[in-house]
């Protein structure tokens, strides 16, 4: 399971106009297609495509980096297996397969942010959102040759196939796929129509101005979570309660919605606990590893593969031999990921995602400029 948008994208200084919704915001939102090159709010002139400094929504790093630490949990044992069966279930009776949906919706709310950036800087937007979907497919035609399991290769083209074209569409249009996409993908059993309608959803997300409030409220997270959670027990009641009949497919689209609205749970509850006096631990352990989510998800592969068939750790048998490595995986992921971004932008991974993406090397030293 991956991750940016396994990725994350860069954040505009200035704000992005929608047609009848203009979104003042520090952070951006997608350009409308018929302003693909509106100036920044502030009256500055437009910096070059590789300008950083760029003020960060630092909730979607720790839901980043959070989602990240699950991923890791649900694929170690396939991993360490070759995606074979595994002699039991990856992490017990525990399902942590709730990555999936988070960081697809992380992924299209990305994608939109990148698409406002790029409108502010380069004539031809959507060529640098190809390019990012090329190299991200290119990456995960190298990673599969290591994890069959990898899902970058499905956001590329998904993201090719769904995302891009719907740049062209007006935001009520993106949300109403969205909301006939995602039903549809949960009575199919998932899948790439799953991404695609989170993809575009979270592209609405951004369009209709919700992530510029997502730091700035706690009672809509709160209602919204209570909802999830009050839909996430009603779904997974009925599943028990019919669970014993034959001959229906009702217990998998329960078992798939209780999934989903379960995965709205955790980001509501973390979006709320980041207003609350523990925002500076939970940023000070997600954040450093959502802001690396790709080098940390490719590397994650590596360690788990070294781990299992150098070291010779019976990771994909034994759940306390996989807990262990997850942990210590993670704890050395985070300490990297720390280290590194205190000297540079972003990580060696993402410098290269970003190198491909605008067509041109970014600074990766703190000290340049």
């Amino acid at each position: 399971m991956p991750r940016e948008e396994l990725p994350q994208e860069p954040h505009p200084k200035g704000p992005a106009s929608h047609p009848g919704h203009h979104l003042p915001h520090d952070g951006p939102t997608t350009a409308s297609p018929d302003r693909q090159t509106a100036a920044p709010a502030s009256g500055r002139p437009q910096t070059p495509a590789l300008s950083s400094g760029r003020p960060r929504i630092i909730a979607l790093d720790v839901l980043r980096g959070f989602t990240l630490c699950e991923i890791l949990l649900a694929n170690i044992q396939l991993i360490a297996n070759d995606g074979s069966a595994v002699v039991t279930q990856p992490m017990g009776d525990w399902d942590p397969w709730l990555g999936l949906p988070i960081f697809s919706l992380l992924f299209g709310i990305g994608f939109s942010l990148l698409l406002d950036s790029a409108a502010n800087r380069v004539p031809r937007p959507r060529l640098v959102l190809l390019r990012r979907l090329l190299a991200l497919l290119a990456i995960g035609l190298v990673h599969v040759l290591l994890w069959p399991g990898e899902i970058l290769t499905k956001y590329a083209i998904v993201g090719m196939l769904v995302l891009l074209p719907s740049t062209w569409l007006p935001r009520w249009a993106v949300a109403g796929l969205a909301a006939a996409l995602v039903p549809a993908a949960l009575i199919g059993g998932g899948g790439p129509l799953l991404i695609a309608g989170l993809f575009l959803l979270g592209s609405a997300l951004v369009r209709y101005g919700v992530i510029e409030q997502i730091e700035r409220s706690t009672r809509g997270p709160v209602l919204l979570g209570l909802g999830f959670a009050a839909g996430a027990a009603s779904a997974l009641w009925v599943q028990a309660d019919v669970q014993t009949g034959s001959g229906t497919t009702q217990p998998s689209f329960t078992s798939s919605l209780a999934d989903l609205l379960l995965a709205g749970v955790y980001v509501c509850a973390l979006l709320v606990l980041l207003r609350t006096p523990l925002r500076p631990a939970l940023q000070a352990v997600f954040a450093p590893l959502g802001r690396m989510a790709l080098t940390n998800y490719l590397t994650a592969t590596l360690l788990v593969l070294a781990a299992s068939h150098i070291l010779g750790l019976p990771i994909g048998q034994s759940l306390a031999a996989a807990y262990l490595a997850a942990g210590a995986i993670l704890t050395a992921q985070w300490l990297f990921s720390t280290l590194w971004l205190r000297r540079y932008r972003q990580g060696p991974i993402e410098w290269l995602w970003r190198w491909a993406t605008w067509a041109h090397r970014p600074p990766l030293s703190r000290a340049r400029t």
